[in-house]
C-alpha cells in the first residue's frame, strides 16, 4: 500500500513532535514471569547454559566449542513471548544471539518464524538488531528489517517482545513498538498460524552477522556470555503431540492492551523507525519489485532508502537534516547484509 506525499509529510510534521530518542516506558505489560523450570528446557550447549540458583535467570555461553539455547517446554497458538536480556561486552562481531518463537523442528518444510536476532558488534560502534517474519516455510521471501538500538544492550538489562496474535504481529523494545505486521488475505501462507514454541540462543554467525561477513567472531574474547530474566510466555499453550489445547493454560492476548497500536503508540513506533531503521524489506527493489502485501511504503520515506532496501545516510546525516542450533534462515540473510 502506498501513501501519497502529503499524508506523509502531515505524519512526518506529527512525528517532529517526539523526542529522536525512542522513550522507556517505566510501566511494563501486566504479565506474569515464570522461573527456567516452570516452562523451559536445555536445547543444546551441555554446560554452557547456566541457570541462577532460583531459576529465574538464564546465562547463554558461547566458546570456541559450542554455543547454547533453550527452548519453551510448550507450543504456543498465539502469545506474548518477552524477556529482559543482557547481550555479551566488548568485541562481540560475529556472535548472533537470537530470541524467537518457531515451529521448524514439527514442520521442517513449512515452519513458521517470528525473529529478534542481534549481530554482534565492534566495541564503541551502534548496536544493530534484526527482525523478521517467516510463514509456512516462505524463507525465500524474508521480510527482514534491521535497526539501530539507540543504547548499548550490553551494559544493562532491556525487554524485548513479540506480540503474535491471529491478527497481528508487533515487535517491542522496552514496551515501545518497533514493528508491525498486519495480516492481510494477500499474504496467505506467509503469515505464521501454527503453533510455535520460544527458543533463546547464542551461536557462532561469523559468514554473515557483522557487517556481511566482514568481522569474524574472535575466541581470544570468549566465552561471549547473554544473559535472560523476566521470561515471559502469555498465550495459548498446546499439547506439543497431539496440538491440542492445553487444560487451563490459554491467556487471549487478542484483546490485551499491549496487542493494540493507539495512535500515541503509532506515533511513537514510527518516530523509532524514522530515526533508527536502517534496513527494510518493503523498499528492496531489488528482492522485491512489488512490494510484499502488507508493506505500506512513503514516497518521500522510500526516497531515503537505495534499491537495495538499505538506508542512503548515516543515522546522524538524517538528524542533521531531519542461532549454533541449526537455524533454517541465516541463509537468507546473506540478501540484506550490506550494513
Amino acid at each position: 500500500m502506498e501513501l501519497s506525499d502529503s499524508s506523509f509529510c502531515f505524519f512526518f510534521f506529527l512525528l517532529l513532535l517526539l523526542s529522536p530518542i525512542p522513550p522507556t516506558f517505566t510501566q511494563a505489560f501486566d504479565v506474569p514471569t515464570l522461573s527456567f523450570d516452570e516452562a523451559y528446557t536445555h536445547l543444546f550447549g551441555d554446560g554452557n547454559l547456566v541457570r541462577s540458583s532460583d531459576g529465574k535467570s538464564v546465562r547463554l555461553l558461547l566458546d570456541r566449542y559450542t554455543g547454547s539455547g533453550f527452548i519453551s517446554s510448550d507450543l504456543y497458538n498465539h502469545g506474548l513471548f518477552s524477556a529482559s536480556i543482557k547481550l555479551p561486552s566488548n568485541y562481540t562481531a560475529g556472535v548472533v544471539v537470537a530470541f524467537y518463537t518457531s515451529n521448524g523442528d514439527v514442520f521442517e518444510k513449512t515452519h513458521d518464524e517470528l525473529d529478534f536476532e542481534f549481530l554482534g558488534n565492534i566495541e564503541g560502534k551502534e548496536w544493530k538488531v534484526q527482525t523478521n517474519v517467516y510463514g509456512n516455510g516462505s524463507v525465500s521471501r524474508g521480510r527482514e528489517e534491521r535497526y539501530l538500538l539507540g543504547f548499548d544492550p550490553s551494559k544493562e538489562f532491556h525487554r524485548y517482545s513479540i506480540l503474535w496474535t491471529a491478527k497481528n504481529i508487533i515487535f517491542y523494545i522496552d514496551e515501545v513498538p518497533i514493528r508491525e505486521v498486519v495480516r492481510s488475505g494477500a499474504m496467505g501462507g506467509d503469515y505464521p498460524s501454527k503453533p510455535m514454541s520460544l527458543y533463546a540462543t547464542i551461536w557462532d554467525g561469523s559468514t554473515w552477522a557483522t557487517s556481511g561477513g566482514r568481522y569474524k567472531v574472535d575466541y581470544s574474547y570468549a566465552p561471549f556470555v547473554s544473559e535472560f530474566n523476566d521470561l515471559v510466555l502469555h498465550g495459548c499453550s498446546v499439547d506439543p503431540i497431539q496440538q491440542t489445547p492445553s487444560t487451563g493454560k490459554c491467556h487471549d492476548v487478542s484483546t490485551a492492551n499491549y496487542a493494540t497500536l493507539t495512535p500515541e503508540r503509532r506515533l511513537t513506533m514510527n518516530n523509532f523507525r524514522h530515526n533508527y531503521m536502517i534496513y527494510s524489506y518493503c523498499y528492496d527493489n531489488l528482492r522485491y519489485p512489488v512490494p510484499p502485501p502488507e508493506c505500506v511504503v512513503f514516497p518521500s520515506e522510500k526516497r531515503r532508502f537505495r534499491d537495495s532496501g538499505h538506508l542512503k545516510f548515516g543515522r546522524h546525516h538524517r538528524h542533521h537534516h531531519s542461532k549454533g542450533h541449526s537455524r533454517t534462515t541465516s541463509s537468507n540473510n546473506q540478501a540484506v547484509t550490506g550494513m
